[in-house]
C-alpha cells in the first residue's frame, strides 16, 4: 500500500483551510501552517477553524501547528495562502526549510505592488526555483461553499502538465473538480483582475446601478483583462474558461465574495478607512488594483475600469464622479 501523499498549508485563512479539507477529502495528510498558537490548538483539539471557518467540522487527517519546519518536512506539495502583498516576506523565511523537489502550489490571486510581479514569479524569484516546481490553483473557489462541500470546479495552471496532473490528482475529490491548463500567465492574471472587477462591482451594487450596470461591468472587465493577457503571452481561451469567466462571475454575484463586499460598502458612502474597519478578511482587490493598473502601463494596455477602481480606492474619487468620467469615455467599437 502506497503511502499518502504529504501536503504543507501555510495559511489558515478561510481559502487555505478550505482548500486543506479538500486535500485531506481526497486522501492527502495535511498539516497546517498558523502563526497563532490559539489557532492551532483550536485546530487540532477542536477540529475546527474558529477565526475564518466556524462550525465547520475539519477532517481527522488534517493538524496544525505553529513551527513551518515541522509543517513542510517532507511534503510532496507545498501550498501557500498567505495575502500576496506578504508572500514575499513570509516566503523568504520558510524557502530554507522546504522540502527538497516540494511543489510550490500558489492559492493568491494578486500582483505584487512595485515589482508588478505574479505570485508564481514571486516564488520562483525567492525560492529559487524553475517554472516547473511552481504550480496555481484557481477558479470560482468560494471558501465557504468548498468548506460546506458544495460542488465546484477549477483551474489547476503549471508550465510542466505533469506537474498539473499530479496535483489535480491529488485535489480531486467527489465536490471538487479541478481541469488542468500550462496558461500559468493567464491564470494569474484572471484570478487577479477578477478582484478589481469585483471591487467595481460592488461599488455599482453599492449605489444602487441595477443588473444592467453590474452586466456591462462583468463584460467589459472581461474584456480588459484578456486586453491585458494578450499583451503578456496568455492564451485568449483562457479567460472564457474557469480562470477568467468563471471566477468573474462568482466573484461579482456572490456576497461570500470579500471584494465585492468591500466594494458595496464603498459604493454605499462608507469611506476606506470604515469599510477596511469592518472587513475582517483581506479584500486582494484593493492593494492589487494599483500592481495590476502598473502592469497594464508596463505593457501600454488601456484597463478604465481598474483605472477607476484606483481612482475610488486610492485617489479619493468619488463613486458619482468616476462612473460620470467612465461612462463619458468617447465611443468605440466593442471589440477593442
Amino acid at each position: 500500500m502506497s503511502k499518502p501523499v504529504k501536503v504543507a498549508v501555510f495559511g489558515t485563512g478561510s481559502w487555505g483551510t478550505a482548500f486543506g479539507m479538500v486535500l485531506a477529502d481526497a486522501g492527502c495528510e495535511v498539516t497546517l501552517w498558523a502563526r497563532r498558537a490559539g489557532l492551532v490548538e483550536a485546530v487540532n483539539s477542536t477540529r475546527t477553524n474558529p477565526d475564518y471557518l466556524p462550525g465547520v467540522e475539519l477532517p481527522g487527517n488534517l493538524r496544525a501547528t505553529t513551527d513551518p519546519a515541522e509543517a513542510a518536512r517532507d511534503a510532496d506539495f507545498t501550498i501557500l495562502a498567505v495575502p500576496s502583498q506578504t508572500l514575499r516576506e513570509n516566503l523568504a523565511e520558510w524557502t530554507p526549510l522546504l522540502a527538497p523537489g516540494t511543489i510550490l502550489v500558489s492559492l493568491m490571486k494578486g500582483v505584487e505592488l512595485g515589482s508588478a510581479m505574479r505570485m508564481s514569479e514571486v516564488i520562483e524569484d525567492v525560492a529559487k526555483v524553475g517554472p516547473e516546481r511552481v504550480a496555481v490553483i484557481t477558479g470560482p473557489n468560494l471558501a465557504r461553499e468548498i468548506a460546506a462541500r458544495m460542488p465546484a470546479a477549477a483551474v489547476v495552471a503549471a508550465t510542466d502538465e505533469d506537474v498539473a496532473r499530479r496535483l489535480q490528482a491529488v485535489c480531486h475529490t467527489p465536490y471538487f473538480r479541478p481541469y488542468t491548463n500550462t496558461d500559468v500567465v493567464g491564470c494569474e492574471l484572471g484570478g487577479a483582475v477578477k478582484n478589481v472587477i469585483g471591487l467595481a462591482v460592488g461599488i455599482a451594487d453599492g449605489m444602487g446601478l441595477g443588473d444592467n450596470a453590474k452586466g456591462s461591468l462583468i463584460t467589459r472587465g472581461l474584456a480588459e483583462t484578456t486586453r491585458l493577457g494578450l499583451a503578456m503571452g496568455a492564451d485568449p481561451l483562457t479567460f472564457s474558461g474557469l480562470a477568467g469567466l468563471g471566477d468573474l462571475v462568482a466573484t461579482c454575484s456572490s456576497p461570500l465574495s470579500r471584494n465585492h463586499t468591500f466594494g458595496t460598502n464603498l459604493g454605499k458612502g462608507m469611506t476606506l478607512e470604515e469599510t477596511i474597519a469592518v472587513t475582517r478578511q483581506t479584500a486582494e482587490g484593493v492593494k492589487s488594483c494599483e500592481s495590476v493598473l502598473d502592469l497594464a502601463r508596463r505593457h501600454g494596455v488601456d484597463m478604465p475600469i481598474t483605472r477607476t477602481v484606483v481612482g475610488i480606492v486610492h485617489e479619493g474619487t468619488s463613486p458619482v464622479a468616476a462612473l460620470k468620467e467612465l461612462m463619458s469615455r468617447s465611443a468605440k467599437p466593442e471589440r477593442r
